[in-house]
């Protein structure tokens, strides 16, 4: 049995995702209708209120979303991540000789740590990718109650949405800064206002919700 409303009867199949906002019925000038990109400003010029002045109005994009993650958890939740797929990619690259500083005298093997970074790129922007398209959580964000949502709408982040998170995440992390670059990108969220959002989440429009 199932429960898709008959061919032609012009209803949409109710909405699977139980995170996404669903805004107020209106017209076109209603609040909540369209993106908040296109507002004046943009979500940034919104006004009536915020997580850091009050209940949000109802031109923030946030209004009806769970609480914004505290920024010193998320920190503890990208180390977690980091350790878990710094594990994995030892364990594939340590069979073959592959190593981040593979030094043999007075020269270093560059093939061999540029062959390390390219498997780190991968496994951690598909390990970032996939998980936040499937819930919007990494495992250290699920251990630690929190997960990735559209700034707009509050779901789960699409495909596209996701890579280009994970992309401005890892990528510098892989191939030139390291920790240096995570560090920037991730701690931009301990200064951004109103949304607490890091440089990938910017990049992305989205933003990290407490799930307790």
């Amino acid at each position: 049995m199932t429960t898709d409303p008959p061919p032609g009867s012009g209803q949409q199949p109710p909405d699977d995702d139980p995170f996404k906002k669903h805004p107020p019925q209106g017209g076109p000038g209603a609040p909540g209708s369209g993106s908040p990109y296109d507002t004046p400003g943009g979500p940034y010029g919104a006004g009536g209120g915020g997580p850091y002045g009050g209940t949000p109005g109802p031109t923030d994009p946030r209004a009806g979303m769970p609480p914004l993650a505290d920024s010193g958890r998320r920190t503890l939740a990208r180390i977690i991540d980091m350790i878990l797929v710094g594990i994995v990619v030892w364990l594939l690259t340590w069979p073959f000789g592959v190593s981040e500083y593979d030094v043999d005298g007075d020269r270093i093997n560059v093939g061999n740590s540029f062959g390390q970074s390219v498997i780190a790129a991968v496994l951690y922007i598909a390990y970032d990718t996939l998980m936040t398209v499937r819930s919007g959580q990494t495992l250290g964000k699920k251990w630690l109650g929190m997960r990735v949502a559209n700034l707009g709408n509050g779901a789960n982040p699409a495909m596209q949405t996701a890579l280009i998170r994970a992309a401005v995440l890892w990528l510098p992390f892989a191939f030139c800064c390291a920790c240096v670059w995570t560090a920037i990108a991730g701690g931009w969220s301990f200064f951004d206002r109103p949304y607490k959002q890091g440089l990938h989440d910017k990049a992305a429009k989205t933003v990290v919700v407490s799930t307790r």
